[in-house]
């Protein structure tokens, strides 16, 4: 019991797992519509593309928080900048971006006295050195988000079939889109202190792209996203303290061993299925319509 219950017994270890826990539910909520949406390249290139502005803040002794959210504000400006005013398609906006604000990010960062702990952590996160006043910032941001995903979940839900039918049945398309950019940005700086700016991708897809291979719904994908995301943060957490790994990278590695696991299981199940009806037939023989149906041989 004590192996479950020691990496929480002090007060920066139940900082970090709540912190890690709210991190997970924002970024399982918004992460369902990136996947969904096909969207995650843009979720990746986001969460590189808040770097400067933190980057800026830690350099100038500033809000973090702040700084994430005005780099967010302009990548999002960026993307719309070049995806109309060239005949470029929003990807390469995406690209281009991606790359400029993370060595943007980098450059300033180099400019500190303390380079490379501030990148490292600004990176790759600190969810040990959470802090009281964090987890409150962080708190009221997902109160934003998890809000914002009830009010549009229509809309999300239109637009993620059909842009088109989302504008005939008055979901305002654009409008949508926009404010899931917001949701993003919100998620991604609500959580990069936790799992850091590079890992929080491991949250934002991981588990929502494990929920979408074991359910059929979209809300019990997001829910079921959630799960497994809070389980990732406390499993993670818990492996971090026993084997002295980094706690942050280790939540998120958490996730994306746990899909692959689900995949290659889901994989195994299937093939025993397929072995098994087609192995039907062949044992029953020619006497198969007797008390059977005509397809599949099996018990009416």
């Amino acid at each position: 019991m004590d192996w479950l219950t020691d990496p929480f017994l002090l007060g920066f270890q139940q900082r970090a797992l709540i912190g890690g826990l709210i991190a997970a539910v924002m970024c399982s909520v918004v992460g369902t519509w990136l996947v969904l949406r096909g969207m995650s390249f843009f979720g990746d290139a986001f969460v590189h593309g808040v770097l400067p502005g933190i980057a800026l803040a830690v350099v100038l002794g500033g809000s973090p928080h702040v700084g994430a959210a005005v780099a967010a504000v302009v990548m999002m400006a960026g993307i719309s900048l070049v995806h109309r005013a060239t005949t470029l398609k929003e990807d390469t906006a995406i690209g281009l971006l991606f790359v400029g604000m993370m060595a943007l990010g980098v450059v300033i960062i180099s400019l500190s006295d303390s380079y490379t702990g501030s990148l490292t952590a600004i990176l790759f996160g600190d969810v040990l050195g959470v802090s009281t006043e964090g987890l409150r910032v962080q708190a009221a941001i997902a109160v934003v988000v998890v809000l914002l995903a009830l009010v549009l979940y229509r809309p999300l839900l239109a637009l993620s079939f059909s842009e088109a039918k989302a504008g005939v049945l008055g979901m305002r398309p654009r409008l949508t889109h926009t404010l899931l950019l917001v949701m993003i940005g919100a998620a991604v700086i609500g959580s990069f202190q936790a799992v850091g700016t590079v890992l929080v991708f491991g949250l934002l897809v991981g588990p929502p792209a494990t929920a979408a291979l074991v359910t059929r719904t979209v809300p019990r994908m997001m829910a079921v996203a959630a799960l497994l995301g809070a389980a990732s943060v406390v499993v993670g957490l818990m492996l971090s303290f026993h084997w002295g790994t980094a706690g942050s990278a280790t939540m998120a590695l958490v996730p994306i061993v746990l899909f692959f696991t689900v995949l290659l299981v889901r994989a195994g199940l299937q093939a025993a299925r397929g072995r098994h009806v087609r192995a039907v037939p062949a044992v029953d023989g020619p006497h198969a319509h007797h008390g059977h149906d005509a397809e599949g041989g099996l018990p009416r």
